[in-house]
């Protein structure tokens, strides 16, 4: 199975949600960087769960340590291990998934890949995987205030079920997205979408939405033509975290009712260099920067694993019916934003890397 992703900044994440604990092995990070345990936590912080009423009650510390690849403070440019123990595993909660398939979720397509399954709470596919993208993702933001100093990634919630924030993504800060649990820096909807989420946990039910990503001060430059492009690898990145459906970057699915005249994006000067008076494209053309802001849009499913029964089968074929007894989250949306942030850092820290050895200084 692979667990390999980047060419020049290249991670391998590893472990099971109720394993012995989840990580990450960094390969490509440049040496001599300022780095310490402190920089990863705060990132882990803000994706663990138990943050609020909103997301799993799971209590975890999820405090890393740094195995390998730093010394004195440093990093070495060889490869960084980080750990993160698991220890508020509840296998026992899992027993009836042990031979019942949970609907929509990968509990029947790795048996029938593998033949053989982690099923206590979802094994590899649980979203407590991404801990090791988020992990490399902090140290992957280190290198980036070297390689792209002044490029800030901020992600948000945009829209829940069907409660959809007002957000200017140009001007939207940090501080706002973190004003509350849900992650909507617009506070009225926030509330609604806090109170819609509590109610649906008291179902037993989830619900779905999207979370909008902004980075800004990006150079132009960044990207490979073709296969590589950024968006595609931003779009192959989003759409590898957990409960995904969607991505669309710019203008996204809203460009095909309108006409060319109406979406391009006029070139103009503006403080001597050229920059685009629109920018429906997102930030790219081409596969590449092209200098304005890169935005783009993740839609989540709603969680697959809820409290209420629904028909199913074994796997040995019978028909029967599953509730979940484990700890879940209602909507993964709060948590999703800095998933989101980091597959972005991920993304532009390798593709930075390889304008760097393409056009070294």
């Amino acid at each position: 199975m692979s667990s390999l992703f980047g060419h020049l900044f290249r991670i391998s994440t590893f472990g099971e949600s109720h394993g012995g604990g989840v990580g990450v092995v960094i390969d490509g990070c440049p040496p001599q960087l300022a780095l310490s345990e402190s920089d990863i936590q705060r990132d882990l912080d803000r994706r663990r769960p138990g943050q609020s009423d909103l997301v799993t009650p799971r209590k975890e510390a999820d405090k890393c340590r740094i195995l390998s690849g730093v010394f004195e403070g440093r990093t070495l440019g060889t490869p960084i291990a980080i750990l993160v123990p698991n220890e508020d595993a509840r296998p026992e909660a899992y027993t009836e998934m042990e031979t019942a398939y949970r609907p929509s979720h990968a509990d029947f397509t790795y048996q029938a890949k593998y033949g053989i399954r982690n099923w206590q709470g979802g094994g590899r596919s649980s979203a407590r995987e991404t801990i090791g993208r988020v992990a490399a993702a902090a140290v992957a933001k280190v290198a980036l205030a070297t390689l792209c100093p002044g490029l800030e990634i901020v992600a948000y919630v945009k829209s829940i079920y069907q409660l959809d924030a007002v957000i200017d993504p140009t001007t939207v800060t940090f501080a706002e997205v973190e004003s509350n649990p849900v992650r909507c820096p617009d506070p009225e909807t926030a509330n609604e979408m806090a109170t819609l989420i509590r109610a649906m946990r008291s179902r037993g039910e989830s619900v779905g939405g999207t979370v909008e990503c902004v980075v800004r001060r990006v150079p132009p430059g960044l990207g490979e033509p073709v296969f590589d492009r950024l968006e595609a690898d931003l779009a192959k990145a989003m759409l590898s975290l957990p409960a995904t459906r969607g991505f669309e970057i710019g203008s996204g699915f809203s460009a095909t009712r309108m006409t060319g005249s109406e979406h391009n994006d006029a070139f103009e000067m503006r403080g001597g260099q050229v920059r685009t008076a629109t920018n429906r494209s997102g930030g790219v053309q081409g596969g590449i920067s092209n200098g304005e802001n890169v935005f783009f849009r993740v839609a989540f499913k709603p969680t697959a694993t809820i409290a209420q029964s629904q028909k199913t089968v074994t796997s040995t074929g019978e028909a029967t019916e599953l509730a979940a007894r484990g700890r879940h989250d209602p909507c993964v949306l709060p948590r999703a934003v800095p998933m989101v942030e980091a597959m972005t850092a991920l993304v532009f820290v390798d593709h930075a890397l390889r304008q760097r050895a393409l056009k070294p200084e």
